[in-house]
């Protein structure tokens, strides 16, 4: 390529780039997707799916339908979500890797 197209591309990247941070930032933070929901709706949604993410407070969270989506190594364990009608709505399990003490041995 000529250094003037190379110049061209880099600056065009630039500006795609700074644009892009600019809209992450000017994005107002999302709110619990769960708490739009009623607790019927997202038991629904995370049974449907099977595995699903879903915003239910600062941080995404993976839940999933049942032991069977979790990793062999893993452990399903009951999870609660706020919901518009409940505020520990049981909407599923979420896999997690067990401690020492929790192993069959």
């Amino acid at each position: 390529m000529r250094p003037l197209a190379l110049a061209l591309l880099f600056t065009h990247l630039a500006a795609v780039a700074a644009g892009i941070e600019a809209r992450a930032q000017s994005r107002p933070p999302r709110g619990s997707m769960t708490a739009r929901m009623t607790c019927a709706e997202a038991m629904a949604l995370v049974r449907s799916e099977g595995d699903v993410v879903i915003a239910t407070g600062a941080a995404p969270e993976r839940f999933v339908s049942g032991p069977g989506q979790c990793a062999s190594s893993e452990i399903a364990e009951l999870r609660f979500a706020p919901t518009r009608d409940n505020p520990q709505c049981p909407i599923g399990y979420q896999c997690r890797e067990p401690g020492f003490e929790e192993w069959n041995w």
